[in-house]
């Protein structure tokens, strides 16, 4: 779909009141995103087929969607059709980076996560998915194999990394996760903060967005641990540290292996190979680290 075809598609949605005005949203690498003006008031229309690589399935996203929208951490679902979903569209700014290395707005995120965790359950109807990560690994190796990707001749090593790092998070308790916890899917109006982007939430272990989150953003380990005393309400010891890292470190690798497959199946003009590059670069750093502070424990 092109950038006009997708104008074109939001705005002959049936939702519309009147004569409607719309102008393609930056941002978004697996759909394309719309904002719509209609009768004085704001919308974002998200077009995005299942995007079964991925393990993105639309009718997940929507459900996790209206669930988060009830638990007040989301903007609201106002229309939705296949393959379509059409948000409130909130007055904000999409966080970068730098803003969550302040300690008070990274609080403020760490809050949000928890309450999306701990109420998302609460609201939620119908089947959703569950997002184990060395699953999600291993299911990529099997793709980039049957795609013959460049990348084939890493897989054997990563694979093996991947097994370690399962080995040392062990068991794990669930929660509803986000899952993509980029900077740009955090909301910031006035002092309210919203989570967008739900299309690979599903339950999952907490310290993934944890992980995840720092990861994408390079905390320091000092804003590390203040975020994981904020989260479980005391300060973290040797072993869930040791878990955290490692699901750190599996983040990064998921990341990394997303981009090798859209590389051979997204149609979405992106420059997945530097975006694959940056992230493998990422991870092998962070994974001698991780390695490292096994063998002195």
């Amino acid at each position: 779909m092109t950038p006009q075809e997708a104008i074109d598609r939001a705005v002959s949605l049936t939702c519309w009141s009147g004569d409607v005005t719309a102008a393609p949203l930056v941002g978004g690498i697996t759909n394309h995103n719309i904002l719509v003006h209609d009768q004085g008031k704001k919308y974002v229309v998200r077009l995005g087929q299942d995007i079964p690589e991925h393990m993105v399935m639309r009718w997940n996203e929507l459900a996790i969607s209206r669930a988060a929208q009830a638990s007040g951490v989301a903007p609201a679902v106002v229309h939705s059709e296949p393959a379509v979903m059409v948000l409130e569209y909130i007055d904000s700014t999409p966080l970068a980076e730098a803003d969550l290395n302040d300690a008070a707005t990274l609080g403020c995120v760490v809050d949000l996560i928890k309450r999306a965790h701990v109420r998302i359950p609460n609201h939620l109807r119908g089947p959703v998915l569950s997002f184990s990560v060395f699953h999600i690994l291993r299911d990529y190796a099997a793709t980039l194999r049957e795609h013959r990707s460049e990348h084939q001749a890493r897989l054997g090593g990563l694979l093996e990394h991947a097994a370690a790092l399962e080995r040392a998070v062990g068991a794990v308790d669930l929660v509803l996760g986000h899952n993509d916890l980029l900077p740009a899917n955090i909301l910031r109006a006035g002092t309210q903060y919203w989570l967008i982007d739900w299309e690979y939430g599903g339950f999952n272990s907490p310290l993934f967005d944890l992980g995840g989150l720092a990861s994408n953003c390079d905390l320091a380990p000092e804003a590390e641990a203040m975020m994981l005393q904020r989260y479980f309400g005391t300060a973290p010891d040797a072993a869930l540290w040791r878990c955290y890292e490692a699901m750190k470190c599996a983040s990064l690798l998921r990341e990394t292996m997303w981009s090798m497959v859209s590389e051979t199946t997204s149609q979405i003009d992106f420059d997945y190979r530097a975006y694959t590059a940056g992230n493998l670069d990422r991870f092998e750093r962070s994974f001698a680290q991780f390695s490292q502070q096994g063998n002195a424990s």
